[in-house]
């Protein structure tokens, strides 16, 4: 047995191999090195054996790019049917047919039954159960030599159908989140909506707040930088719980870059205070600067000296990739370290989310809610929506990026990029960085460093810290 990469291309053509087993091939990459497609490259180390056998498998990904989708078209389409226990009716399980109780408003998961396609009876999650162990496959296509099969989470013995509702309910509000499921649960592409969005929609939902009165449902402070020929943008936002965002300010520097009086006005902005509503001082704890224009010697320096800030020097990567890759890289030896941020993710994640609507009658924001201040311009809000997503083919292979109207500007849209790349930065340790990072005011302000506050949700008074809480202070200080 030969276990290999999909991104070596050397393992990958090796040697012959008669059973090839593919695994996640809608995560892999377009090409392995500069070899080509990974699964093609698999595939032909088995052209040498008349029995020989290859397998994908995948939970699937985009609509019109995923791999398992476009081998699943060219098979013979296996589904599993099963009989419905009242009627007899053989049927795929569909999520259309789950049906709950909705009274009011008011979901209830625990009220979910499948509903039989032919006849209407309900099914409990025993006679569901039950009703697969009686099941078959049958082909919706002619065989021609692969065959295919698709199962959804319908199908699992190990969940109910109250617990499939309950993820769903989670994640409708959140097109990211709800991707996932679709995805997942559900074993089907996601096919994207149409990417614009309006910029007149988002300027309606303009709050009253700023950086001197920023709400109190943010805990954290992050700042995206995106360095221009004439002159250096930047956005501080704000995080709170249940992925909520918003911009606190967008601000731009006009001079050189390559002059130090620029990058002065830039870092005396990142090391202002904000102030929150209950009287919590918020530091900009995270900053990702791009070092992708012409000035990338400049970027590297203002970020080596800052690296204890956590101000990092970062390079968009398109592609499936993560936001944040928490390994630095260097351009060579001996060179000044900085991180891939995976743009397209984080402009999925920042469309998905600004898609989500404000909640209704003083409700609470929704998961993954972005506000914006009401001083907002309709330029800023412009910039923020201005890339689209297109289906471009490269190479003969469909490819999905998001691209810049001719004229358009996008600087807003990299900056919030950057500062949710910065947020991510946090990784899993998020959730408690966001409590430390809210500190308390005591009025007048003092000069010496401020003591943290013992909850996110109370801003209580002020206590000496202890031997180690100064040390830590210090450190986070310097």
């Amino acid at each position: 047995m030969s276990i290999v990469g999909a991104n070596a291309p050397s393992g990958l053509a090796s040697r012959p191999i008669r059973i090839v087993l593919a695994d996640e091939v809608d995560r892999y990459d377009e090409s392995a090195g500069t070899e080509g497609d990974p699964v093609n490259l698999a595939v032909k180390r088995t052209t040498t054996f008349w029995n020989r056998k290859v397998v994908l498998v995948s939970t699937p990904g985009i609509k019109g790019l995923s791999r398992i989708e476009r081998a699943f078209e060219q098979s013979d389409r296996r589904r599993f049917h099963v009989p419905c226990p009242d009627c007899g009716h053989e049927q795929a399980l569909k999520w259309a047919q789950v049906h709950w109780s909705n009274e009011d408003g008011k979901h209830k998961p625990e009220t979910a039954h499948y509903a039989c396609e032919d006849c209407g009876s309900l099914w409990t999650d025993v006679q569901r159960w039950t009703a697969i162990r009686k099941g078959e496959w049958k082909a919706e296509g002619e065989f021609t030599g692969v065959a295919g099969f698709h199962l959804n989470e319908l199908y699992s013995p190990w969940r109910r159908l109250s617990e499939t509702v309950t993820d769903f309910l989670a994640a409708k509000g959140a097109p990211s989140l709800l991707k996932t499921w679709v995805n997942t649960v559900l074993g089907e592409t996601w096919e994207d909506e149409a990417e614009r969005l309006e910029a007149e929609s988002l300027l309606t939902r303009g709050e009253n707040y700023g950086p001197d009165d920023v709400p109190e449902w943010c805990h954290l402070v992050t700042a995206g930088v995106d360095v221009q020929g004439d002159r250096i943008e930047a956005s501080r936002w704000g995080f709170g719980d249940n992925d909520e965002s918003g911009l606190i300010e967008h601000e731009v520097f006009m001079g050189d870059p390559a002059k130090p009086e620029i990058w002065d006005e830039l870092d005396d902005w990142l090391k202002a205070v904000c102030l929150r509503t209950d009287g919590a001082r918020l530091r900009t704890r995270a900053a990702c600067v791009d070092m992708g224009g012409h000035h990338t010697q400049e970027v590297l320096k203002f970020c080596r000296d800052r690296r204890g800030r956590k101000v990092f020097a970062i390079k968009g990567m398109d592609g499936v990739r993560p936001i944040w890759t928490p390994k630095a890289s260097k351009s060579k030896r001996g060179a000044m370290p900085f991180y891939a941020v995976g743009v397209d993710t984080a402009k999925d994640a920042v469309y998905g989310r600004l898609r989500i609507n404000p909640a209704k009658d003083g409700a609470p924001a929704p998961r993954g809610y972005v506000h914006l201040p009401e001083t907002v311009t309709a330029s800023y809000v412009a910039q923020l929506v201005s890339e689209v997503v297109v289906i471009e083919r490269f190479k003969g292979r469909p490819k999905r990026k998001w691209k810049l109207p001719s004229g358009a500007r996008n600087e807003a849209l990299d900056c919030a990029v950057y500062a949710l790349a910065a947020k991510e930065s946090f990784g899993r340790r998020m959730p408690r960085t966001v409590v430390e990072a809210a500190e308390v005011v005591v009025e007048p302000v003092a000069e010496e460093p401020e003591a943290e506050t013992a909850s996110v949700e109370t801003v209580v008074a002020a206590k000496k810290p202890s031997l180690f809480e100064q040390r830590r202070l210090q450190w986070r200080n310097r």
